[in-house]
């Protein structure tokens, strides 16, 4: 009972220092356990890219015509520039995620290089990967007319809309605008419902290429087919990782065929020419398992985790996916096990499905409804092993540890493209964010930039916040021990690996009660003097604890 009641008190003054009433930007911080750096973000309904740190202030922002908003990706180069995907209009082709421009900027600002695609017959959408020799892959939609669906095998149930817009993958010289390199969707089919058309096989036989009539979509949409929202690129297999959420399953392909031989079934070092290497989530698509083989819900951002962190890493080559409708309206992140064998060229299957079946580790937030996203959002690997993950239909970030402990989180403060004042309530879908990604100080872009506060994306911020939620994390976490507390008579501190040099103990105002220069590992210290109640532990001036005393 009397732990209960030292707990309760410890989180009532927590509250009381951090004042509750904060509903927008920096939510919780424990500085000591969150990874340092700048977070990237381009919210939706919008037209800014932000960098902020991890106290929530805008360090440099990419500012745009209110006219463009974004579609969706924003990548920052080693040398400072940004990549941004963005759109001024819904265009001929349109659904989520429909696209229009790629741009290039400098750290400045200023316009390097812009693409465009966005006609009757071909429209960007989500996502684009920056390869090591400067080109850039691109995701798009191309035009089938129903007449050239079904005689490819295509249902002609299944196309209400009387056209189909499968997914395809080019790769350009932004120096030159030049496709260099092409996959397409449309070359790798299989059907089963009419041996008079196209494609047609036994989709069971045929798990590397995709069936035509594998239709979960069935709404009004049925010719956004695939829906593509997420591209990759493992520059040592030289594959590319796409993620199809109508699918539930994430795809890899060889990158080292020619465009010739990618779309057919062989080339490339893998042999198999544009066929798909590899494919998780869902073998229902192929016909081998039932909705209880079913692991991905409509996924986001799938990734190799090399991409993310130092490939020094002994998982770097490990798969990231954000698994956004889980049975329950819940989502999580995902870690995959990379099942690429470098002998046999292969990734391992077992009895006709690709492996593995289950995850490595599954990423929970401690209150699962609280970080559902039905679609967008992005999970990162970090250098201190933790994972920051953003749910973009809520526009909410965390930073999470190994061990479940949520140790920074942020909401975007924008509600629906408009910036909201400190204390708005901000609803679901209300600050949708595509993604969210941390970059170490140490990264490149930096070097002899201005990172310096230029203020905060909400308006009439909290600017002491930070301050007080960096004060309370030092009291909650840090490797000394101190027993026991509640404490009587004698404190008794001890400590291995920190060097502290001063003990101190305040009163609640920070008056200054003791002071004890150390020389040792421990302490003991009689505080019989003391009145009942609560106290800080402060340490070289600097980190805290707090301490309640029963006389």
């Amino acid at each position: 009972m009397k732990q209960l009641i030292v707990t309760l008190l410890i989180t009532l003054i927590s509250f009381m220092l951090t004042g509750q009433d904060q509903t927008v930007g920096l939510l919780s911080y424990k500085k000591y356990l969150a990874a340092d750096g700048y977070t990237l973000i381009f919210p939706r309904q919008q037209s800014t890219v932000y960098l902020i740190n991890n106290c929530g202030e805008i360090v440099h922002q990419w500012d745009d015509d209110s006219k463009y908003v974004p579609n969706n990706a924003v990548y920052l180069y080693a040398n400072g520039n940004l990549l941004k995907c963005k759109k001024s209009s819904q265009g001929t082709i349109g659904t989520g995620g429909g696209g229009y421009f790629v741009e290039l900027l400098s750290w400045e600002n200023d316009l390097i290089w812009s693409y465009e695609l966005n006609t009757m017959d071909e429209r960007l959408h989500h996502d684009v990967e920056v390869l090591p020799n400067g080109n850039i892959l691109m995701i798009a939609w191309e035009r089938k007319s129903k007449e050239e669906a079904m005689a490819n095998g295509r249902l002609e149930e299944t196309l209400t809309n009387g056209v189909l817009y499968p997914d395809y993958i080019f790769e350009i010289n932004p120096f030159t605008d030049e496709k260099i390199w092409e996959w397409h969707t449309w070359d790798h089919l299989i059907q089963d419902v009419d041996s008079t058309k196209l494609n047609f096989g036994v989709v069971e036989d045929h798990p590397e290429l995709i069936d035509l009539n594998y239709v979960e979509n069935t709404g009004s949409l049925d010719w956004d087919w695939l829906h593509m929202n997420a591209i990759d690129y493992h520059p040592e297999l030289d594959q590319i990782m796409l993620c199809v959420p109508y699918f539930n399953e994430l795809w890899i392909i060889d990158h080292s065929t020619t465009t010739v031989e990618a779309a057919t079934h062989e080339g490339g070092m893998s042999g198999r020419g544009g066929d798909l290497l590899y494919r998780i989530g869902n073998p229902q698509t192929y016909r081998q398992g039932t909705d209880a083989d079913q692991i991905l819900f409509f996924p986001h951002d799938t990734h190799w985790a090399r991409d993310l962190i130092d490939t020094s890493h002994p998982n770097h080559d490990d798969i990231l996916i954000f698994n956004n409708q889980l049975p329950g309206n819940t989502s999580q992140m995902e870690i995959v096990e990379n099942m690429w064998s470098q002998d046999s060229l292969q990734y391992h299957t077992q009895d006709g499905v690709y492996l593995p079946k289950e995850f490595t580790n599954s990423i929970v937030h401690p209150v699962p409804g609280q970080f559902y996203s039905e679609g967008l959002s992005s999970v990162q690997m970090l250098p201190n092993g933790n994972v920051l993950g953003c749910s973009g239909g809520r526009g909410y970030l965390m930073e999470i540890t190994p061990d479940n402990e949520i140790v920074w989180e942020y909401k975007v403060p924008l509600k629906f493209g408009a910036r909201a004042p400190q204390g708005t309530e901000i609803g679901y879908y209300q600050n949708l964010t595509f993604r969210a990604f941390k970059y170490p100080p140490d990264y490149t872009a930096f070097s002899g930039r201005d990172l310096s506060s230029k203020g905060y994306i909400e308006l009439n911020p909290d600017l002491s916040y930070c301050d007080k939620l960096t004060t309370i994390s030092d009291i909650d976490n840090y490797d000394i021990s101190m027993y026991p507390n509640p404490v009587s008579t004698e404190l008794t501190i001890s400590w291995e690996d920190s060097k502290v040099k001063n003990i101190k103990i305040l009163d609640m105002v920070s008056k200054e009660l003791l002071s004890i220069s150390t020389r040792s590992n421990s302490e003991k210290i009689d505080i019989s003097t003391l009145s009942s109640g609560t106290y800080v532990v402060l340490f070289n001036n600097e980190r805290r604890k707090l301490l309640v005393v029963n006389n």
